[in-house]
């Protein structure tokens, strides 16, 4: 989910609304008395009270017993509140292009189960793929129910592009994947909802990256380049849901022809596949730590292909920057790895094409995890958001 859900302006809404203030806000600052949590969010102690009594009784908060550092005021220590290390779960799963991953995220934001299969996506048809990852989902929702938690719901990831509010994969060119249905073709027991994987590691960014900034762009590059547009702390769709393509930017008009069906894509220059071609590496598990190695011992070819990356990387990255004026751009995805190598040629690019306009240009603390938690992450800001939907699926 990139936005809180939207509850009607009645007073149910209002109170289901109020019921996610409190969770939120134990989950980033507890743990918390009630009426700690009250002055926080600006209601009465009764009225926080009568919401974290249903969120008890529903299993999302724990009360810890009398707050260890006492009260402010008068009276009795109130009891301190924390998120439950129990209950739901956001279940998060990835098809990359040489890999397929799933984990399973409490409602603390712990990585409480986690299973990975390496190997060559690319090419496969979607079905063998498809229940392979049905088989990693059934593996870690088993190991979360053995420590007490159940699926709130199961988000899969994707490198290509995904129709708006909806499960089909448009088009993957690096799956070679065309109109897939993924919510027909995955049986494993939950639902899924579908997203590309570069919206999905920009919200893990906006959600769990330090100091991240409410205007950025993240960029997810791998063997394909995608790209997130945060605006005011909410993900930049298009009307399609297809914004973000960055990979199919053409940086070179005359350039080599891209499995997208154009021509000079920047996929071709700064994608993880087009540096290995440049210094004589076929594509592989482990390339880009190969890379970084040899970029590391001063291999000047590795250096050099990098910094074509980097500079490739800037040009794609100005217009964007020119059109859309984000506060910071973020460099995630599996050549984040490269960054020492990557970003000087693209830094220099960037200020020299955008008229000397101040744009910070960082590294993600996420990596190559950041679609895969963002999956997970999505999930559980749905129940953080209306905690009332867990009552309703028990009822």
């Amino acid at each position: 989910m990139t936005a809180r859900k939207q509850l009607p302006d009645t007073q149910a809404g209002m109170r289901r609304r109020n019921l996610g203030r409190v969770m939120h806000t134990v989950r980033d600052e507890g743990p918390l008395s009630r009426a700690a949590v009250a002055s926080r969010i600006g209601l009465t102690r009764a009225a926080v009270s009568t919401l974290v009594d249903d969120l008890v009784r529903w299993g999302l908060l724990e009360e810890l017993g009398p707050e260890r550092n006492g009260t402010a005021g008068r009276g009795r220590p109130g009891s301190a509140l924390t998120v439950s290390a129990h209950g739901p779960a956001g279940i998060g799963a990835e098809v990359g292009v040489d890999h397929l991953a799933v984990c399973a995220v409490d409602l603390r934001g712990e990585v409480r189960s986690r299973a990975v299969r390496y190997g060559p996506n690319r090419g496969r048809a979607p079905e063998p793929v498809l229940e392979e990852l049905g088989g990693l989902v059934r593996q870690v929702v088993a190991e979360a129910e053995g420590e007490g938690l159940w699926p709130a719901g199961l988000k899969v990831a994707v490198p290509g592009l995904v129709a708006r509010d909806s499960r089909t994969v448009v088009r993957a060119p690096n799956l070679g994947w065309h109109r897939t249905d993924l919510g027909a073709l995955l049986t494993c027991g939950l639902e899924p909802s579908v997203d590309n994987e570069a919206n999905l590691g920009g919200l893990a960014e906006l959600w769990l990256g330090k100091d991240t900034p409410p205007d950025f762009l993240h960029v997810s590059a791998e063997i394909g380049i995608g790209a997130a547009l945060v605006v005011d702390g909410r993900l930049l769709r298009g009307v399609r849901g297809f914004a973000g393509e960055l990979g199919h930017v053409p940086v070179r008009p005359d350039g080599p022809p891209c499995g997208c069906g154009g021509v000079g894509c920047l996929e071709q220059y700064a994608g993880e596949d087009a540096v290995l071609r440049k210094v004589g590496l076929d594509p592989g598990e482990g390339r880009v730590g190969l890379l970084a190695e040899r970029a590391g011992a001063g291999d000047e070819a590795v250096r050099a292909a990098l910094g074509d990356a980097g500079s490739a990387l800037g040009i794609a990255l100005t217009g964007a920057v020119n059109l859309l004026d984000p506060q910071a751009v973020v460099l995630g995805g599996e050549l984040s790895a490269l960054a020492p190598w990557v970003l000087p040629a693209l830094r220099e690019e960037l200020s020299a094409r955008t008229a000397g306009r101040s744009c910070e240009v960082s590294v993600s603390r996420l990596g190559p995890e950041g679609p895969l938690l963002g999956a997970a992450h999505s999930v559980i800001r749905g129940v953080l958001d209306d905690p009332a939907s867990v009552a309703e699926r028990d009822a």
